[in-house]
């Protein structure tokens, strides 16, 4: 879209012209002052032209990714297939739901870098389907296994505060156990999570750098152990 501001302005104007992010708009007001491009040279003409159909194509690949959102978001809010007959440009409810699958052919990738769309026949389109399917099972493993990972780790932390008195600590020691402390009055956010196995993390390292230089645990008490025993598991599952 800016190469093709640029042309306009060099050729005569582009006053007027919708910003950038505003692509529909500043497509209409391209097409309707082709003229400020009548004094540039054919090939200028002919380069803005196809910078047009270009994004026009944008545009289109655009359409059925986000309507199809709408159907789906329409549809878990209880809405039939004949009530999105009309919104649809269709006339009966099994015409909805064909032209909402249609739709969802057309957003489905290769899976390559390239993100390139799915040949229309039913094994490309049953792969794509499969491919998906399995990268959804795979993120939803990863959110389950972070959340049991967070409780874990918010369970241990909880006991190295309460025992901390017990564990053998240095200044670094110190310095990290009130950091969790810290963090865990209101540990809500991913950002928050992860500074907490952070701060755990370091704590542990912290503690069984005393050991190592002590030639002794760092817990003086049963209670103590367990918990840098726990720390220490959950550090080494990592």
């Amino acid at each position: 879209m800016g190469e093709l501001r640029e042309m306009y302005e060099q050729a005569g104007s582009a006053d007027g012209m919708p910003a950038d992010t505003e692509l529909y708009s500043a497509l209409i007001w391209a097409e309707k002052n082709v003229e400020v491009l009548d004094a540039a040279t054919d090939e200028v003409r002919r380069a803005a032209a196809l910078k047009r159909v270009w994004l026009w194509q944008y545009l289109r690949e655009q359409i059925d990714r986000h309507q199809l959102q709408a159907v789906d978001h329409a549809r878990s809010a209880g809405a039939e297939w004949t009530q999105l007959t009309s919104p649809l440009a269709v006339g009966a409810a099994s015409a909805a739901y064909n032209k909402t699958q249609r739709m969802r052919t057309s957003t489905l990738t290769d899976g390559s870098p390239e993100g390139k769309p799915v040949r229309r026949t039913p094994e490309a389109v049953a792969q794509a389907q499969r491919r998906i399917a399995a990268a959804a099972r795979a993120q939803r493993r990863r959110e389950d296994e972070a959340r049991r990972r967070h409780v874990l780790t918010e369970r241990i932390a909880r006991q190295l505060l309460e025992h901390r008195t017990a564990l053998v600590q240095d200044a670094e020691v110190t310095d990290w156990l009130d950091e969790v402390a810290a963090v865990l009055v209101d540990c809500r956010t991913p950002t928050q999570q992860v500074s907490l196995a952070t701060y755990v993390a370091a704590t542990v390292r912290a503690l069984k750098q005393v050991e190592q230089r002590t030639a002794r645990s760092a817990a003086a008490t049963a209670e103590a152990g367990l918990a840098l025993a726990a720390a220490m598991a959950l550090q080494d599952e990592a």
